[in-house]
């Protein structure tokens, strides 16, 4: 077979034309076949130095830039020998750039809304520069653009484009945008254009501060309230939160925009205050939302003037105070003694003048509002002292002697009357109480003939009645024990039960008639 012998060729990877960033590495290779051992050279086509490093293998050679820098900027040539088949040499032209990052944007000094911004960009070791181009532009509206065609920059080198501008407070917030191109169209490398953004931050406020209510101004009691401060400030603000109490003092309440109350409650009404400090522009701003929580008449309360008891012709003055809101309205009933209610006056206070026995009722206060209605009531006690005392005496204030004397007290008064019955003129005063309004002398003597005072009181006063009696004769009647029984209560006008004290007084009787009441008694009281 016959023996194939490949030519001697020679080729650069990568072939022609190379474009490198600078600050990259790049390698050249040089590459032989059809030659055993070959022999490489480098060298720039103007013979400067070759800024890198050559590395020869058995069948190719490497040119290493690590990293490429403007020396690199060359047609580079490699020369291959291969002893009798002559040497070949072919060239590379390499081409350099740098965009390696985005623009830096700088906005000065610290703003405050309508003085003087300068806006900065810089387009960091840029090459080559002759081909940039930047545009500064506020949100889609450009303010600068500027060309570089003219620059002569043998080297990366960071460019700077300078603008300044008088914002509005409508230009806070907006996006300040920094556009770098490198339009090389001969040179295919990517990105060919960078961009930046940065907002135009101002130190500005607080301003236009309002609080907002959820649900609202006027709450019900036990809903969820939440009031929210709002402002415009930067930087952001310190909110503080205070409310106006009824004494005129300022509570403190939180640090923070939103203040919220889990369960409202009518105390929670009043006048709440955010207020806003910016601590840069050192500008302080109040705003204050009055907070009304409704709801139905509680707590609902009467007082009487002087008291629930009073004497009769004297004037009562009976209050009624509610909490609720909308204030309720309050009105008063009279309860009458079938049960029902009679409206007798509308306003907080009802005042009864020369106050009567008839008087003596059940008040209705009641409390109203379109949420609901509250009642309490109040029993007026008119105290009167004993009057129209009427006294029976049976059979009469002349009686004889073994007979017995009934007398019977019957008065009006408020509270119940008390009764005693006083014998006079005796070596020691006897008094004798009742019982049911009755007094009973047992088996009288003459010994029992006598004036009596009949003593009718209670807490308001009291009235006394005067009694004669008169003992004559006597009646015939074995020995015995007798019981003496005398008792005494008012039956009064008032359906109100009196203790009853019942005494009993035994003494013997006899024939004789030697019987004495102030005797018996004597040691009974």
């Amino acid at each position: 077979l016959p023996i194939v012998v490949k030519a001697f060729e020679m080729e650069i990877i990568p072939a022609n034309r190379i474009v490198a960033q600078i600050g990259e590495t790049l390698i050249l290779t040089c590459n032989a076949t059809g030659c055993a051992s070959p022999s490489f050279s480098w060298r720039t086509q103007m013979d400067n130095p070759l800024g890198g490093t050559v590395n020869n293998y058995i069948t190719y050679s490497t040119l290493t830039m690590n990293p490429v820098s403007i020396v690199n900027s060359h047609d580079y040539l490699c020369t291959v020998s291969c002893g009798e088949k002559g040497k070949k040499e072919k060239s590379i032209k390499v081409e350099l750039y740098s965009f390696p990052s985005d623009p830096i944007i700088e906005i000065s000094p610290s703003l405050v809304a309508g003085e003087p911004v300068t806006v900065i960009c810089k387009i960091p070791d840029v090459y080559p520069s002759h081909r940039l181009e930047v545009l500064l532009k506020k949100e889609e509206h450009v303010l600068h653009e500027k060309e570089f065609y003219e620059d002569e920059s043998t080297n990366t080198e960071t460019k700077t484009v300078t603008y300044s501008f008088n914002p509005t407070a409508e230009d806070i917030g907006k996006d300040i945008t920094c556009v770098a191109k490198l339009p090389i169209p001969t040179m295919g490398f990517e990105p060919k254009e960078r961009v930046t953004s940065q907002k135009l931050n101002a130190n500005f406020g607080p301003q236009n501060t309002i609080i907002s209510a959820s649900p609202g101004n006027l709450s019900m009691e036990g809903d969820p309230l939440k009031l929210t401060c709002v402002t415009e400030s930067n930087p952001p603000p310190q909110i503080i939160w205070r409310k106006h109490l009824a004494d005129e003092s300022i509570q403190h309440l939180i640090e923070n925009n939103v203040l919220s109350i889990p369960h409202a409650r009518f105390t929670d009404s009043g006048l709440y205050i955010c207020e806003v400090i910016n601590p840069v522009t050192n500008i302080t701003e109040k705003a204050t939302v009055d907070i009304v929580i409704q709801d139905g008449p509680k707590n609902t309360t009467i007082s009487v003037i002087p008291a629930t008891a009073v004497k009769e012709g004297e004037t009562v003055m009976m209050k009624c105070t509610s909490s609720g809101n909308p204030a309720p309205v309050i009105s008063w009933k009279k309860k009458k003694a079938t049960g029902e209610s009679e409206k007798i006056s509308e306003g907080a206070t009802l005042t009864i003048q020369k106050i009567k026995s008839q008087d003596l009722e059940l008040y209705e206060c009641e409390a109203y509002n379109q949420f609901g209605k509250e009642e309490k009531s109040v029993k007026l006690l008119v105290q009167v002292p004993p009057q129209n005392i009427t006294v029976l005496i049976y059979p009469s204030e002349n009686v004889k002697e073994g007979e017995n004397v009934t007398i019977t007290c019957s008065t009006y008064s408020n509270p119940p009357s008390q009764m005693v019955l006083k014998k006079v003129h005796q070596e020691k005063e006897i008094i004798l109480p009742s019982v049911n309004g009755t007094f009973i002398l047992y088996n009288v003597t003459k010994n029992d003939t006598g004036r009596y005072l009949l003593d009718v009181f209670n807490e308001v006063g009291n009235n006394v009645k005067v009694i004669e009696i008169a003992v004559v004769g006597r009646l015939e009647k074995p020995d015995q024990m007798i019981p003496v029984i005398i008792a005494f209560s008012c039956v009064t006008a008032i359906a109100v039960p009196v203790v009853a004290i019942l005494i009993y007084v035994f003494r013997k009787a006899k024939i004789n008639g030697s019987y004495s009441l102030v005797k018996a008694l004597r040691l009974k009281v």
